[in-house]
């Protein structure tokens, strides 16, 4: 359901460096759906489910409208849609990106904002992109491939600025969708589905170190974007809010 492949499958390592010393981690994959979820408690089953009805709804949609699911540019959807679709959708509209570039963010979304009342603290990962939830203050890592920057640098989420998104759009790793060559393109804003489809945008826009500065200031302009990085090879360019940390080896 990703709709949005052109590499091969980049095993996850970097899942190895998430952890947080107050919460539990487990795993939940249903069909192409692979999450790593952080929570209060082992919510493996609560997980599964949310997860479940979000795939069925947004593929219920693509039957009933398949330009949805296959449109590289915004996208109409009516206003009595489901509210997983009209983010989607929005999200879209916002970055000039067809709809399904916002579907891991919304997933990962709707799963963290289900399983918050039962474990208000919680971390959901979706191929990438992370929904975090919680009163305590986190560090997101970022993760870039080859780069030599690639989990030496994070963004610290303090607690005042959560529930946030930071989604990871890459035009070298993983199974997405890109048209650039960024090793990461990082956007954070409060929407995941707005998070993932800026960060489809600002990747696309970089062929080249020379391009960072510009496709940074592209997302930077989105309303509701809190913070922006991109990275290729040993370069980096950033914009936002949220302190960059250097991080271990």
């Amino acid at each position: 359901m990703t709709g949005r492949t052109n590499r091969e499958y980049v095993e996850r390592d970097y899942r190895d460096r998430m952890g947080a010393a107050d919460l539990t981690a487990f795993s939940v994959k249903v069909q192409q759906t692979d999450l790593r979820i952080l929570a209060e408690r082992d919510l493996t089953e609560e997980a599964t489910r949310s997860a479940r009805i979000a795939r069925r709804t947004v593929e219920a949609w693509i039957e009933s409208d398949p330009d949805f699911g296959r449109s590289l540019v915004p996208v109409e959807c009516p206003t009595d849609a489901p509210r997983i679709i009209r983010e989607m959708c929005a999200a879209g509209q916002a970055a000039g990106v067809g709809p399904m570039a916002a579907v891991a963010g919304a997933i990962a979304e709707r799963i963290a904002r289900d399983l918050a009342p039962v474990s208000p603290n919680v971390i959901v990962e979706n191929g990438g992109d992370v929904y975090i939830m919680g009163d305590r203050e986190r560090t997101a890592l970022i993760f870039a491939g080859a780069s030599p920057l690639s989990n030496r640098v994070g963004l610290v989420i303090p607690a005042d600025r959560q529930p946030i998104s930071v989604c990871t759009s890459s035009g070298t790793v993983g199974p997405s969708l890109s048209f650039g060559k960024a090793d990461a393109a990082v956007i954070a804003t409060e929407n995941g589905a707005l998070a993932d489809a800026v960060a489809s945008a600002v990747g696309n826009r970089v062929q080249t170190a020379e391009d960072l500065e510009a496709a940074v200031e592209v997302g930077a302009a989105i309303p509701g974007v809190i913070h922006v990085v991109g990275i290729i090879d040993d370069r980096m360019a950033a914009w936002g809010e949220l302190e960059l940390v250097r991080a271990g080896q």
